[in-house]
């Protein structure tokens, strides 16, 4: 095996930082640029940390919930030391627990010592105990807990990486244990001994005024629950709250609302818990204006609301869009690469507004919920949408489509940057600002044109580092009609 080297700051990936004056080039990476600095070869490399992170991320920022770690100690720091490094101000518990408990079998006793600890400390309303691989593998099950301990209910979240791949699906884990907690369907039994969903019949003002409201499912930017409910108003509904949240009460409220708008499409697990408590669910997000049109008829739909009404906003709203775009249109090629599992929402946004996106990838899984997304990507244009992406695969895309802006994880978009490609960090530059409706998209586009407008310093800096560019053979045309 060729020397590995590895630049200070870079995850330590046997093979992966590797580069080609260094390694022996294999067939594939013959092809690709002197000094390119990521191994085409080799996709069994770690690509994110431990995806229990998203759990973590999602339930320590509740208030009221105490969260106790059943796991190692090596993952315990890793996970503890994440998780206030991005501002928990939570304690975790977390058991004594080794190669000595696990071998004695003693999983279930560590993991209830643990949540007897979290019982303890002020303002516990909920305990949640998360499992991960040592635990897992072990068999620690929900029979094995308590539902209560000192009068304080106790949930179980399984996140074992080699279960769950990603920060976006462990989000929706956890999420998915309290709902299922807190907003299972209730039931009554029919004279004649039939168990069945129990119906609201429209006798409390309260409930009734609930029915008319929306909870929003997807971990989103401030600003926007601000805009969709002053669209919501409009129609006569409004929003009730945005999941996941900070107040544990809102996840209570869930069965209650009139539907459940799911704008992000990795919260299976949490879609299926209310749809079987009767809840009515809106796919998809109001992304530009062909979107936003159709959500928010959706939305009117599924609420029973006035659709004279619901196709004047709907209407208006998409033209407010339309004329931003018409005002500030874009122009170029974008690759989109994210591991926040709203890729495709971005994307879409940005071929409305007249960018050309060829390649998308995201961590999360393909399922039902990205269907529609991809459809209509791919009719515009898109020619790959990759899931459960790796780094290597996007490397190799810049080789395959030469973008003139690439809105990337921070190594994907440090090789763009060597380039001589404009280059984003999608988390942070993107995926935290507005980007519903048109609110959302003035600021995204104005962002977007402002980075595409800095290719030409991108390119100079490239050329007092590394030189001249040699003249290369033009891209190779891309059939969108595959």
């Amino acid at each position: 095996m060729s020397t590995m080297t590895v630049p200070e700051g870079n995850l330590i990936t046997p093979e992966i930082i590797e580069t080609r004056d260094r390694a022996k080039p294999s067939a594939q990476s013959a092809a690709l640029p002197a000094g390119h600095s990521v191994s085409p070869d080799h996709n069994l490399t770690p690509q994110t940390m431990c995806p229990a992170f998203g759990s973590l991320r999602v339930l320590t920022r509740i208030d009221g919930v105490q969260t106790a770690m059943v796991t190692d100690t090596g993952c315990l720091y890793g996970l503890t030391f994440v998780t206030h490094f991005y501002a928990s101000r939570k304690s975790i518990a977390a058991p004594a627990f080794g190669t000595k408990e696990l071998v004695a079998g003693n999983v279930a006793e560590a993991a209830i010592a643990s949540c007897v600890e979290a019982s303890k400390m002020p303002g516990t309303k909920l305990i949640a105990a998360i499992s991960l691989c040592v635990a897992e593998t072990a068999g620690l099950t929900e029979e094995m807990l308590p539902a209560q301990i000192n009068g304080i209910d106790v949930i179980l979240v399984r996140v074992p990486a080699y279960a769950i791949h990603s920060h976006p699906e462990a989000k929706d884990v956890a999420i998915n244990a309290i709902l299922k907690k807190y907003a299972p369907p209730r039931m009554e039994v029919t004279a004649d001994g039939v168990e069945k969903p129990l119906t609201y019949d429209g006798s409390n003002e309260e409930e009734e005024a609930l029915r008319r409201k929306v909870i929003m499912l997807g971990e989103v930017f401030p600003a926007d629950p601000i805009s969709v409910d002053a669209v919501l108003k409009r129609l006569g509904s409004g929003l009730a709250a945005t999941l996941p949240s900070r107040n544990l009460d809102d996840y209570k409220l869930a069965r209650r609302v009139g539907a459940i708008a799911a704008v992000h499409p990795f919260y299976g697990g949490s879609v299926a818990t209310l749809r079987a408590a009767g809840v009515p669910i809106i796919s998809g997000a109001p992304v530009g204006p062909e979107a936003s049109y159709n959500w928010i008829k959706a939305v009117a739909a599924a609420l029973k609301l006035d659709p004279a009404l619901a196709e004047q906003v709907a209407a208006e709203e998409r033209d407010k869009c339309k004329a931003i775009i018409s005002q500030f249109p874009l122009r170029g090629r974008i690759m989109v690469c994210g591991y926040e599992g709203n890729e495709l929402l971005y994307a879409r946004l940005l071929v409305e507004a007249g960018a050309e996106v060829p390649y998308i990838s995201t961590s999360i899984q393909k399922s039902l919920y990205t269907a529609a997304d991809e459809a209509w990507l791919k009719a515009h244009g898109t020619r790959e949408i990759i899931y459960q992406k790796t780094l290597e695969q996007d490397v190799r895309a810049l080789d395959v489509y030469r973008p003139d802006l690439v809105l990337g994880t921070t190594p994907l978009s440090a090789e763009a940057k060597q380039r001589g490609i404009p280059g984003m960090y999608y988390t942070n530059m993107l995926s935290v600002r507005p980007l519903f409706l048109s609110a959302g998209l003035a600021g995204t586009i104005q962002l977007i044109r402002d980075a595409l407008e800095r290719a030409p310093r991108y390119e100079w800096m490239r050329e007092f580092f590394v030189g001249p560019r040699q003249a290369q053979a033009p891209a190779a045309p891309i059939n969108t009609m595959d």
